[in-house]
């Protein structure tokens, strides 16, 4: 894992290094997500109207491949955005 050394300004701001984000998707005047963990915060892409629609699909094709019944109330629990990135093959750090 590699460490980044950022100050943070007057008013809170934190500039994430073009690097980061050109790697991560982040372009201005996205919005970012920021999760609270164990040992800090994690800042992530939100992803777009279209990945939410894909992922939706995605999992809509699982459940019809597995003939699962799904009842009112059993998704309550099942977050949207895990999903998002367990679909799209990325590592999701779990909340406390």
């Amino acid at each position: 894992m590699v460490a980044l050394k950022l100050k943070i300004g007057s008013k809170g701001q934190v500039i994430i290094p073009k690097i980061l984000r050109e790697r991560y998707g982040m372009n201005e005047g996205d919005e970012v997500l920021i999760e609270l963990c164990e040992d800090g915060i994690l800042i992530k892409r939100k992803p777009s109207n279209e990945e939410i629609i894909e992922t939706i699909r995605k999992i809509r094709g699982m459940v019809k491949d597995k003939k699962i019944e799904i009842k009112p109330g059993d998704l309550r629990e099942i977050s949207l955005e895990d999903s998002f990135y367990r679909a799209n093959g990325r590592e999701q750090r779990t909340k406390d």
